[in-house]
């Protein structure tokens, strides 16, 4: 979509995603005038990446090049130029990138930051600014004995993710750090600067490096959330001078300062336009979504998602705990389950003739509670909880073997959506008056699954578009950020923005029938985690 703007103030948002570099402008109203985006694989094959990124021989190690990254924003600008974008109306811009991806700076490359020829594009003067070429990107999963490491000098699991808001997880940056270091000692004696994904792309828009957000910071296993500091401890069994090399941490509305010339001289923006800092894109989909306070938003896709805003986090095991993106006085919280969409369907077509309309028909006709069974449907190993195969319950909490049709249809549904509350608030939720709940993803359009997600949580549930909720979250961040320190709220800049649709409400008798079976299934799930199991797909799904 391409149209010259009119002259309202306008603010651009960006998201540095795994497969395409993506951008929003937004005017002062909050009306989405514009949208761009260059595919990686596609618009860039010189770096020849499959999903935007390449897989090393072992499975383990998944990078991608930072020129291709540096490369895609010089051709998107230049998309928006020839389809006659104006510039020079940008007051503001922000930003999000994949989260947990390390940047690598070579020795120098600030200078080169500092002195850009807006003669020439961004890939052609970055070439040799990089000491690191391919990225360590989220997907990589080869830092298994970095992460024991610093579980060891934190104390344990628990212990760390009370600290930094999530256990050792191999794809977050600390490790990473910590292998880049140990591997390739040459190549870190030779970097200036580490950035993540997030800021290495403020950077090449302020031309000097930009500081790490607090909300992005706190997915690299090395940020103290309570505090807003690195901590000392995992700094310290990362890497030596890690203070230095990742800089001061900042709020995420913080305003870094204005674009580098080479912006203003090149493409026309306007030398007041302010970089505001860049943060994550799941901290980024958070705004974009506008969650508040005592919401949770449930992403029903292939894994369910299921994005909490927190005011008392209970860091645990599994799950993440972030700095929220849009008051750095509260927190944020994220949670993944595999068996989404792909396990609906498989009940779907074993139980309701492959039709959805069956499938909702059997909610509907099935009392709230189920007549007290209660389902675990696990076809892959899960992440929460940590276990695999079918398990069925009855009123009495003994196991049984089948049920009828509509009733597994509705203990399946049940038992996610349980689950999903479960685990929201082992890590700090909980339900408030005015808690809302947003529903989006594939499944968000069946009105009878969300009908069921409001009486588990005892919820309204609100369904939003939210495509290239990453990108209009960094365009709303943008605005805010430009007037933050006058003292309005996130929340006070987006009064125009539009309305969440209400489709669902809880029945009478809800809160009292789910209070009932949360209790019930939390003391299930212990039993169901006490099973031994495979560690892949359950061996008893086949016939199912």
């Amino acid at each position: 979509m391409a149209a010259v703007q009119d002259r309202k103030e306008v603010y651009l948002g960006f998201d540095f995603s795994t497969q395409q570099l993506k951008v929003v402008a937004i005017n002062e109203d909050l009306d989405v005038i514009h949208q761009n985006h260059v595919h990686f694989d596609s618009q860039l094959p010189d770096f020849r990446t499959e999903g935007g990124v390449h897989v090393a021989a072992d499975g383990l190690r998944i990078t991608s090049p930072v020129l291709m990254w540096v490369k895609a924003l010089d051709l998107l600008l230049e998309k928006m130029q020839k389809e006659g974008f104006d510039f020079s109306s940008v007051q503001a811009l922000s930003g999000s990138g994949q989260q947990h991806g390390s940047v690598y700076w070579r020795t120098g490359a600030s200078l080169t930051l500092e002195q850009l020829d807006p003669a020439f594009s961004l890939h052609q003067q970055l070439q040799d600014s990089f000491s690191v070429g391919d990225s360590p990107v989220w997907m990589d999963s080869s830092t298994g004995p970095q992460c024991e490491r610093l579980q060891e000098a934190a104390g344990g699991a628990a212990k760390l993710a009370d600290l930094t808001g999530s256990r050792a997880y191999e794809r977050f940056t600390g490790n990473q750090i910590a292998k880049m270091c140990q591997e390739r000692p040459q190549d870190f004696q030779d970097t200036e600067r580490i950035s993540l994904v997030s800021s290495f792309a403020a950077s090449l828009f302020l031309g000097a490096y930009a500081a790490i957000d607090y909300s992005d910071g706190s997915g690299m296993n090395l940020l103290n959330i309570r505090t807003k500091k690195w901590s000392e401890v995992c700094m310290e069994a990362t890497a030596p001078h890690l203070d230095h090399l990742l800089g001061m941490p900042l709020p995420s509305a913080s305003v870094l300062g204005p674009v580098s010339s080479y912006w203003v001289h090149r493409f026309g923006f306007s030398n007041s336009c302010r970089v505001v800092a860049f943060t994550g894109d799941n901290p980024a989909s958070l705004a974009g979504m506008r969650l508040q306070q005592g919401d949770i938003a449930v992403s029903l896709g292939t894994s369910d998602t299921v994005f909490v805003w927190l005011q008392h986090p209970r860091p645990a095991l599994e799950g993440h705990v972030l700095i929220n993106p849009v008051d750095w006085r509260h927190f944020m919280a994220l949670l993944c389950f595999k068996n989404g969409s792909l396990t609906r369907e498989r009940v779907r077509n074993r139980c309701a003739e492959g039709s959805w309309e069956v499938f909702s028909a059997a909610l509907r006709g099935t009392p709230l509670g189920n007549d007290g069974y209660i389902g675990f449907y696990f076809d892959v190993l899960e992440i929460l909880p940590r276990a695999v195969g079918i398990h069925i319950f009855d009123a009495d909490d003994n196991k049984v073997s089948s049920l009828s049709a509509q009733a597994e249809v509705r203990a399946l549904v049940e038992g996610q959506f349980l689950s999903r509350r479960l685990h929201a608030e082992l890590l700090g939720y909980s339900i408030i008056p005015g808690s809302r709940v947003l529903a989006t993803g594939g499944a968000s359009c069946n009105k009878d699954i969300l009908q069921v997600l409001s009486d588990v949580f005892n919820a309204p549930v609100y369904t939003i578009d939210v495509s290239n909720s990453a990108c209009l979250g960094s365009a709303y961040r943008a605005m805010h950020g430009v007037v933050d320190q006058s003292g309005l709220s996130f929340f006070d800049v987006l009064k125009k923005a539009p309305e969440a649709r209400l489709v669902a409400t809880p029945q009478p008798t809800a809160q009292q029938v789910y209070n009932d079976m949360l209790r019930r299934y939390a003391q299930l799930e212990k039993r169901v985690l006490q099973e031994p199991h495979p560690s892949d797909v359950a061996a008893n799904l086949i016939g199912r």
